[in-house]
């Protein structure tokens, strides 16, 4: 579901920070079957950097619905339910590949479960909701956790209108002016420098 160059963009940013020891953990919101997630649990694996918790966050039912907020609502709707992947699905892959210790799974929404999840900091940041309202949640939520010279992936800020207007306005918000990396039409990628 993720192109080749979002993937090694992913790749290649999880070697960054443990190569740069950048502190923090890995962090997924959106998931759906897990193979992104899975690249990089296999990625720590591969660089003995165990000591990094993923978190895997996901409603594991599906894309929520968008809302009014999302400017392609109307063709977005009909993607409601999609991109399904269940938490037993999810796990047992993680089982299958060796990573599921020190994987940390998390159902349900971005608003409700990342102010409850005590992470931290952040170290890879990969936003994969699709709508703007979860978009908005996960910056909202964890931009500050993610540590300078952090990065941070977004999946649909080039396809989905409402991705890219939740990034858009939270860089006005706060007065952002990113390098935004192109990755391909749709992913994007940026350090974070302060």
């Amino acid at each position: 579901m993720c192109s080749n160059a979002r993937l090694r963009g992913l790749h290649r940013v999880v070697k960054h920070v443990v190569e740069q020891d950048i502190r923090g953990d890995i962090v997924e919101c959106g998931t759906a079957r897990g193979g992104s997630a899975a690249l990089m649990g296999l990625t720590l694996k591969q660089l003995s950097a165990s000591e990094r918790t993923l978190w895997v966050f996901d409603t594991f039912e599906g894309l929520p619905p968008p809302s009014a907020d999302d400017p392609d609502y109307e063709f977005a709707q009909f993607y409601a339910g999609t991109c399904l992947g269940t938490i037993e699905d999810v796990t047992a892959s993680f089982r299958r590949l060796g990573i599921s210790k020190g994987t940390k799974f998390v159902k349900g929404l971005f608003h409700e479960t990342l102010p409850a999840t005590n992470i931290e900091s952040i170290a890879v940041l990969h936003i994969d909701g699709d709508w703007y309202n979860s978009v908005k949640a996960c910056l909202d939520i964890l931009y500050d956790k993610v540590q300078v010279g952090g990065v941070i992936q977004i999946d649909d800020y080039g396809f989905w209108k409402g991705a890219r207007r939740a990034v858009d306005e939270f860089f006005v918000s706060r007065s952002i002016i990113p390098d935004l990396r192109r990755l391909d039409y749709s992913g994007r990628q940026f350090i974070k420098s302060g």
